[in-house]
Formats: structure tokens, C-alpha cells, sequence
């Protein structure tokens, strides 16, 4: 958040002298006055600029990308902008922080610009001095026309945002993405106070919406359907994330001899995440043996053993920020036990009915209740539930299945991994599919070592498969399916990858 600035550390810097001030900018080549070609998301976000001006006519909407956030003293975490910021701008990896979206209404719409900081002249003091901003410190920043190019938005400095911002102020409906920048939030908010607005439903009537939440619901429930680019980018993701998980494969030996060997997995798989993309899009699961039933195990310094099991949940997030998010549990040693293909299966045709479930016309909800289904009977007919498959699926009396499959079967996926969040719930959980969606399908079962009611043979089994699909007009297509799904073809495969 830009509110968060590095501190002054005069133990980090010796001051500069007057000789070195005027030495520093001498002799440099000219920057290149070639422009960029345009980026490939830049028309697409053009139109998704259009769609949300005209959601919000007359009304000036407010978009920060996000400031760096101190990781530890004068240390950042790698900088990642704010999601609705990169949709909107077409803008990836780590750009731009500190800038800032507008769109300014006019009588057909809306004008957008874009405000950020550009690089400084190689003898201003920013050039050399400034670890957050200067050339010699982060490397060369873009200028006004290139940023504008590649994005093909108008851009402006930063240092004129706050007049934007309070033009016409008491005229001109302001919204804005409140939980991006909490310094350019708390600038908005004052230049509604002095012009006499309040944006506090709770101050106003009753039926009042947040005007902020309600942005931030508008772009969130644009990223619902996905434009050709955004599937294009997430077909990718998969691909190159099934090629990480070939990779660990590949390495279950080494990771095995050397210990701690969860902590290799997830060295592995962000290794092939940041030489194929940005990052990886979430912290990747690496849960061996009894640790896979630890729903977000990202801890990952547990030892891997020969027989047990190793469930991988991990996406490689694209320099475009899409990411993919797919989970495959695999034996260690190439082959399943007879109770961990048991359970396997058991989850498989979970899934197996999620994919005939994940139609467009049918009920997001309908994937969960198609696979959780399957759960219920399996688990009743191992004798592990108390009740009966039927009793335990009444969502008022039962439940009773949760027990070993707490988590939904399905979220939308996108420039999140958890994608459209602030959607509101008649469009999301009890929203209808529709083509252009892209939905993970991940059923499981997570049997813990110490579960007296589940069967000895299961005790320390945890599986959950984990797709990438996507609705299209006739049924769906599974993003992910390069990586296998069946024990068989997933015994075939780590065959084909460890033999010598």
C-alpha cells in the first residue's frame, strides 16, 4: 500500500556530494525514442473499460493499482497490482505501482487516464538516490509515451492526480476501489468531506449502497465471463503448469534423499513458475502423508516416504497475472497402495460427476452438489458415516459428510485464483453457468491419522483432484486435462517420467 513508505534510514545511505551530483548525469546514451508495440490484453481492456462506463454513467471511478508493502524494515514483497487495475490497464507482472486509474465521465462515456510516475532525468536526484523509484536502484522506468502506448491510455504524472481527483468534486459522483491504496482511499474521502458527501451508508437511508462496494462488486462480476485473451492466457497457464508438475515428478528422488522434501516440491514447481511466468499464483501445497489432510498446508517442510501419498495444489501465474490452480495427488513411490487407489477413485468419480454437472444453463451449485453426492454414498457405503448417505446430505439435519470434505467443490478462476469474490451471491454461488466461465472442479477426501471412525487403511489418505475447466456452449473442456487423472494413466505417466 503506498501509505506504507519506506522509513528515512540514514545508516543505509552516505550523502552525496556535490562532484558526484554533477558528474552523475553526464555522458549517457539517449533513451530510445522508439515506442513499444501496444500490449496484447490492451484492446481487450479497452473494451472492459467500456463495459464498466457504462455501468456507472456521469460518475468518476477511481482505480489504484496499489503500492509496495514493506515485507520486513526497508524490505518490499515482490509488488503485484491490485486485480481490478491490471483488467482494466491490461497490465501485468509488476507494473505499475503507485499509478492510478481514472475514468472521468463525459457525455458518451467515459475518458480514461491513466496516473503513475515516470522515470526521472538521469541528474535528478530520483535517478540515483531513490530505492523505490530510481533507475540505478529498480532499472528504467517507463516515460509518459511509452507507458500510454503500451497500454493505450492517456497517462499523466502522478503529481496531478489529487486536482483530478477533486475537480468539480461536489458535482461529480466519485467511486473508487477502496481496498487498493489506502492513501489514495483516504484522499478520496476527504475531498468528499469538503465537498459535503458522505459515502457511509450507514449516515445515509437505509436502502443506501456503498458506493465503493458496489464498484468493487461491478469489476469483480465483469471478470465473471472471460473475454478470447483471458481464455487464451488461462489455457496457457494450465500448459505450463502441467509442465511444473512433469518437472516435480521428475525430482521426487532427489527430494526424497535430501529430506524436508516438501519444501524441494515447492522449490521445483517455483523454479518452472518464475522462469515460465510472473510467480506462482498462490503459495503452493506440497502436503505429504497425514499432511494432505491439512486443507492449506504451506507450511511444506515435511519428509517424503516412499508409499505415501503427496497432494500438489499449485498454479503458475503468467506474466498477464492469469494463473492457473490445479491440485493432483500422486504416489511417491509410482504406484497407489490398494487403499490409496481406493480413496482415489472414490474421488475421481466425484469429480467425474462435477464434469457432467459443469454445463452451461445448469446452477454453479449444481458441480458441488453433483460431486459432494458421490462423497456421501462412498463414505456410507466404507460404513464411516453415522447416518445415511440421504440423511447426511439434508444441507438443514445432516452434513454429517463434511467431516472429510469441508471445502465447496468449485470457485471461479481468472486474474485470481479465486476470481470474481466480491460477486454478488445470485451471480456467483447461486449464479447459472454459462459460456465463458472458468470454474475449478476439486472434490476430495481427507482421512487423518488420528479419525477413530474412519477404517485403519485410511487413516493418513488425503486426495483431492483439482481441474481447470472451462464452460463453453456445448458442455465444457477441461483446461488441464494435459496432466492425468485416472490412477492408471497417472502410474503410466510417473513411469514414463522416473524410468532411467
Amino acid at each position: 500500500m503506498s501509505s506504507e513508505k519506506q522509513p528515512a534510514l540514514p545508516n543505509r545511505q552516505t550523502p552525496f556530494s556535490e562532484a558526484f551530483k554533477a558528474f552523475i548525469g553526464t555522458d549517457w546514451a539517449p533513451y530510445s525514442t522508439e515506442l513499444p508495440d501496444p500490449l496484447p490484453a490492451a484492446s481487450y481492456a479497452a473494451e472492459r473499460r467500456g463495459a464498466i462506463s457504462a455501468r456507472f454513467p456521469g460518475e468518476r471511478l477511481v482505480v489504484p493499482a496499489g503500492g509496495l508493502k514493506i515485507r520486513s524494515n526497508d524490505t518490499d514483497y515482490r509488488y503485484r497490482p491490485h486485480s481490478a487495475f491490471a483488467h482494466l490497464t491490461g497490465l501485468g507482472t509488476d507494473r505499475e505501482p503507485d499509478a492510478v486509474l481514472v475514468l472521468e465521465p463525459t457525455d458518451d462515456g467515459h475518458d480514461a487516464t491513466l496516473y503513475f510516475k515516470p522515470r526521472a532525468p538521469r541528474d535528478a536526484e530520483e535517478f540515483y538516490a531513490n530505492a523505490r523509484y530510481g533507475e540505478m536502484w529498480v532499472g528504467q522506468r517507463p516515460s509518459l509515451d511509452e507507458l500510454s502506448r503500451l497500454c493505450g491510455i492517456r497517462c499523466v504524472a502522478i503529481e496531478e492526480l489529487d486536482d483530478e481527483l477533486a475537480k468539480n468534486a461536489g458535482d461529480t459522483p466519485i467511486r473508487i476501489v477502496a481496498d487498493a491504496d489506502p492513501d489514495v482511499t483516504a484522499r478520496v474521502a476527504r475531498i468528499r468531506t469538503e465537498a459535503g458527501i458522505s459515502a457511509d451508508p450507514a449516515a445515509a437511508e437505509e436502502d443506501q449502497v456503498d458506493p465503493d462496494a458496489e464498484l468493487a462488486t461491478a469489476l469483480s462480476e465483469l471478470r465473471l465471463i472471460k473475454d478470447e485473451y483471458e481464455i487464451e492466457q488461462l489455457r496457457e497457464a494450465c500448459a505450463r503448469t502441467g509442465e511444473a508438475f512433469a518437472a516435480v515428478v521428475a525430482d521426487f528422488p532427489e527430494a526424497i534423499r535430501r529430506g524436508r522434501g516438501e519444501r524441494w516440491v515447492e522449490g521445483v514447481f517455483g523454479l518452472h513458475a518464475r522462469h515460465a511466468g510472473n510467480a506462482v499464483g498462490y503459495d503452493t501445497i506440497a502436503a505429504s502423508g497425514d499432511h494432505a489432510c491439512t486443507l492449506h498446508w504451506i507450511r511444506n517442510d515435511g519428509e517424503l516416504r516412499s508409499g505415501d501419498l503427496i497432494l500438489i495444489d499449485a498454479g503458475i501465474e503468467l506474466d498477464s497475472l492469469y494463473t492457473a490452480d490445479i491440485t493432483r495427488t500422486l504416489p511417491l513411490s509410482g504406484t497407489f497402495s490398494e487403499a490409496q487407489r481406493e480413496v482415489y477413485l472414490a474421488v475421481l468419480e466425484a469429480q467425474e460427476a462435477g464434469f457432467e454437472a459443469a454445463v452451461p444453463g445448469a446452477k454453479f451449485s449444481d458441480v458441488h452438489a453433483a460431486a459432494i453426492e458421490v462423497i456421501a454414498r462412498r463414505l456410507a457405503d466404507w460404513g464411516i458415516l453415522p447416518v445415511s448417505a440421504e440423511e447426511s446430505l439434508n444441507a438443514e439435519t445432516g452434513g454429517q459428510h463434511r467431516r472429510w470434505m469441508v471445502h465447496g467443490t468449485s470457485h471461479h478462476l481468472g486474474i485470481d485464483v479465486h476470481d470474481c469474490a466480491q460477486a454478488r451471491r445470485e451471480n456467483y454461488r447461486e449464479g447459472t453457468l454459462a459460456p465463458g466461465m472458468i470454474i475449478t472442479i476439486e472434490p476430495g477426501l481427507y482421512f487423518k491419522s488420528e479419525d477413530l471412525l474412519v477404517p485403519e487403511r485410511f487413516r493418513g489418505i488425503g486426495v483431492r483432484i483439482e481441474d481447470d475447466v472451462l464452460i463453453t456452449e456445448t458442455g465444457n473442456e477441461n483446461l488441464s486435462a494435459g496432466l492425468p487423472r485416472t490412477p492408471d494413466d497417472v502410474e503410466a505417466w510417473m513411469k514414463d517420467i522416473l524410468a532411467p
